[in-house]
């Protein structure tokens, strides 16, 4: 037998080891977070940078105009603001349902033979190129819609939304479309990783309670899951404010804003986009710049205010609170 002295070193090495470990960890997590936000403060600084002077030169006015003329140098993004926010809330709109419900379907419902099939084909969505979904959305959607956009609008016409229609196709309708299949997989794989994270012990004691599978759903694995879903429809939504190449081949290029979603349109990265290789001015650059920080800017507004409306939903902190008053 070892004296003890020996066994207490030995105790004293192995804790020394942990140690190291934990410091070697703890330096890996923390510089990878500064990293990120060393990233992220250089791409802001840059983008700050170089659209300096169209920030000199048209400031806050930048954000409410309207006129976009290169030639007389003139540039404001109101309306380019419009397409993008309208097009990416619409895409949102159709995506989340369906994606929650895909989710739901996929992780609760649907047998391990099914699940193993259609999980798969939902995702290999999300690795089709956005220039292939632009092809399918200028021949294949827009001549559809020609024919579909009439009729929704005869019979929805009394909501200004759904107003007289274009007869090519393109419009921002033809881009929600577009951008709904890019962010259903988003929506719907992170829903579902969420939903099977939901302990078994809380839906097996709610069916013993004589809940339905939908009270299920509803009272244990949705409450469960609500700041989790809100996360992923921000990443979906943040998805659907940067598209350029696939939006800009069905939206139309027009600037000018539409109540009617039937009515062509134009966005923020699909401008820069398709202007940036044409910008034959030091303005012109600059302010393709400024339109791409206030398109960052939208981004991290959309980020906060949905860690915020996530943080008052979330379950746990919720019930903390409760707890403490």
């Amino acid at each position: 037998m070892g004296s003890p002295l020996a066994f207490a070193g030995a105790r004293g090495g192995a804790r020394a080891t942990r140690q190291l470990g934990d410091r070697l960890l703890f330096g890996l997590c923390a510089l990878a977070a500064l990293i990120v936000v060393a990233t992220l403060g250089y791409l802001a600084y840059q983008m700050i940078d170089s659209a300096s002077p169209a920030i000199s030169r048209f400031g806050l006015g930048f954000l409410t105009h309207s006129t976009w003329a290169p030639e007389f140098g003139k540039f404001g993004v109101l309306d380019l603001i419009y397409g993008t926010v309208v097009s990416s809330l619409f895409a949102l709109v159709i995506a989340g349902p369906l994606g929650i419900a895909i989710a739901l379907y996929l992780s609760m419902i649907a047998s391990p033979k099914v699940r193993a099939v259609i999980g798969p084909l939902v995702e290999m969505l999300a690795a089709i190129p956005s220039i292939i979904l632009g092809f399918w959305g200028v021949l294949v959607l827009a001549p559809f819609l020609v024919h579909l956009e009439p009729g929704l609008h005869s019979v929805l016409g009394f909501i200004p939304l759904f107003g007289a229609p274009q007869p090519i196709g393109i419009s921002m309708f033809a881009a929600g479309i577009v951008l709904t299949i890019m962010i259903l997989p988003i929506v719907s794989a992170l829903c579902r990783d969420l939903f099977l994270t939901v302990p078994e012990d809380l839906k097996d004691g709610a069916a013993a309670l004589g809940a339905t599978r939908w009270e299920v759903i509803r009272g244990v694995v949705l409450p469960s899951t609500v700041s989790g879903i809100s996360a992923a429809m921000v990443l979906a939504l943040g998805r659907a404010l940067g598209e350029a190449i696939a939006v800009s081949l069905v939206i139309g290029d027009v600037t000018a804003k539409h109540i009617s979603i039937f009515q062509p349109s134009e966005t923020l990265a699909g401008r820069i986009a398709n202007q940036f290789p044409g910008a034959n001015t030091s303005l012109f650059v600059a302010a393709l710049f400024y339109a791409g920080l206030v398109l960052l800017v939208i981004g991290l507004i959309t980020s906060l205010a949905a860690r915020a409306i996530a943080g008052r939903f979330d379950v746990q902190r919720s019930y903390a609170r409760a707890v403490a008053q």
